[in-house]
């Protein structure tokens, strides 16, 4: 999933450097990390969802992958720590402070992170109306692709309110690819992944981490499946208490939860 985030969320912080909350490796509270353990990652697509889930961390061997592709994420077959390439977290008004944070740490490719406007946005019926309420609650409009997000943002925060009581087995986490292969390279890539070059090093990058994905899977593009095996491979860090955390833990959701993108 790409995006382009708007300038209006860059100028929506009143006070920037509140905002500049310093990435670091954060342990998921309640969660113990197990060599033997699985987890996935999931982007969506053109069918609906893409999952890409590893098999237990191997030093000396490839990882073993699995793909699945579903029209919802019910059907998936998600367990455990899952990442998800999906933004978590609608705020009652402005603009989430993550997503600002995210486009720092990605330098020039930071315009593939969306400016994510508040919950009363995507309860519209129609993008004008979407994009006037926006105005109101933020002094900006918004664009018309990440509109074209508002089912699977939807249907991302149902699953995830619906995974939070035990004994469900999914624990859901926002993730940006972009992010992953940034970390994965120690910095962000040159080349998009809508090109030939950046299709070759994003592969190149996950084989060298022992992750060995086909070329493509039916109902998704191999530029998602590549961006699933990644947010896989960040959901792994969640796992271990290894990730970054990009957030502002002032910065509640209006149903109270974190806002925060991990990779």
């Amino acid at each position: 999933m790409d995006g382009h985030l708007a300038q209006a969320g860059l100028a929506s912080v009143a006070d920037p450097s509140r905002a500049s909350v310093r990435p670091r490796p954060q342990a998921v509270p309640g969660l113990t990390h197990h060599g033997d353990m699985t987890v996935t990652g999931v982007d969506g697509c053109a069918a609906g969802w893409v999952a890409v889930t590893l098999g237990p961390d191997s030093k000396s061997a490839a990882t073993e992958v699995r793909t699945a592709v579903a029209k919802t994420l019910d059907g998936l077959p998600l367990t455990g720590v899952t990442g998800i390439d999906m933004p978590l977290g609608l705020l009652d008004a402005g603009w989430r402070d993550a997503d600002l944070l995210a486009r720092r740490a990605l330098g020039r490719r930071g315009a593939t992170v969306f400016a994510i406007p508040p919950q009363a946005v995507w309860d519209c019926a129609t993008y004008a109306e979407a994009n006037r309420v926006c105005r109101d609650l933020t002094g900006k409009g918004f664009s018309v692709q990440a509109w074209g997000l508002r089912r699977k943002i939807a249907e991302a925060d149902d699953f995830r309110r619906r995974a939070r009581p035990a004994p469900f087995p999914v624990r859901l986490y926002e993730v940006h690819p972009e992010l992953s292969f940034t970390a994965m390279a120690g910095a962000p890539l040159p080349d998009s992944k809508h090109t030939a070059a950046g299709l070759a090093v994003r592969r190149a990058l996950l084989a060298a981490e022992g992750i060995i994905v086909g070329t493509r899977v039916t109902g998704a593009g191999e530029d998602d499946l590549l961006d699933a095996a990644a947010v896989a491979w960040s959901a792994r860090r969640i796992a271990a208490g290894q990730a970054t955390v990009l957030t502002r833990p002032a910065q509640r959701a209006a149903d109270g939860s974190e806002i925060a993108i991990r990779y």
